[in-house]
């Protein structure tokens, strides 16, 4: 979701994207956040987020940009959590 998100580089919309639990299936990563500055940060990085959506490959992507969230495991299952603030 947060790779959806991240295509339109809208200016003022941050959003996050995790897993209460801690986990997004089997990786120990609970999501990623997203932001203005995201699509500019792929492009030094040399990733594409068309890519990574064509490919799946969504942790692949937050990893290199450095947009993950990780919590560890917490637990706690309650629901996947999604906020987007525009400021």
């Amino acid at each position: 979701m947060a790779l959806a998100f991240a295509l339109k580089g809208a200016p003022g919309i941050h959003a996050i994207a995790c897993d209460t639990d801690g986990v997004d299936g089997a990786a120990e990563v609970a999501g990623a956040v997203i932001g203005p500055q995201t699509l500019s940060k792929a492009e030094k990085a040399a990733v594409s987020v068309d890519r990574a959506l064509d490919n799946n490959d969504a942790h692949g992507f937050f990893e290199t940009l450095g947009d993950q969230v990780v919590t560890g495991p917490t637990l706690t299952n309650v629901n996947d959590f999604r906020a987007i603030w525009i400021c």
